[in-house]
């Protein structure tokens, strides 16, 4: 009977560890599903708000048309951010074009007519309501990874995720004192 005991523990233990292990990579692989999904998230607003700058230059354009270095340089900020590939490059293209919305909406605060325009008023709202969107996506997606991240890293995860091939994730942030400022789109 002991060695039928001892068996039985055995029999146990090899049925807890994997049961643990099951457990444990279902865990991974749900945190990193919600890592691709919040980033597919930022994605979505990163295109809306692609969308709707060459709408916002155009009408800053009819109104500030000697203002041609700030168009150039929105538009190869925006178009910068469009190719940018890995999730460091796409959020420094990301800081980059923020601070030339920032200056565009310098230019436009120069120009009452402009201020007072209803299709860049509405513009104005879009890409204020966009920028919010894209603030809360990001701190959901920050969130997410910092949980995967902190699965990945402590123990006993470490050694599945290891094992799974399933490796930390970078955090979407911005780089400088300055670009951690909102874009200004109040007039």
């Amino acid at each position: 009977m002991d060695i039928l005991s001892s068996l039985n523990v055995l029999w146990i233990l090899l049925v807890l560890i994997v049961l643990a292990t099951i457990f444990i990579y279902n865990g991974l692989i749900r945190t990193r599903t919600r890592v691709k999904e919040a980033w597919s998230d930022i994605e979505v607003q990163l295109k809306r708000r692609y969308d709707l700058i060459p709408n916002l230059v155009s009408t800053v354009k009819g109104y500030a048309s000697h203002e041609q270095g700030v168009f150039e340089d929105v538009t190869n900020a925006r178009a910068n951010a469009l190719s940018a590939g890995s999730k460091d490059e796409k959020a420094q293209a990301e800081n980059a074009l923020s601070g030339t919305l920032k200056s565009l909406f310098a230019v436009a605060e120069n120009y009452p007519d402009l201020k007072a325009n209803q299709n860049f008023l509405d513009l104005q709202s879009q890409l204020t309501d966009t920028e919010d969107k894209i603030q809360a996506a990001r701190r959901f997606y920050n969130s997410i990874v910092m949980d995967l991240n902190t699965r990945v890293q402590t123990f006993p995860t470490n050694f599945l995720a290891r094992i799974f091939g399933i490796g930390q994730e970078e955090f979407f942030g911005v780089e400088s004192e300055a670009e951690k400022s909102p874009v200004e789109v109040k007039f």
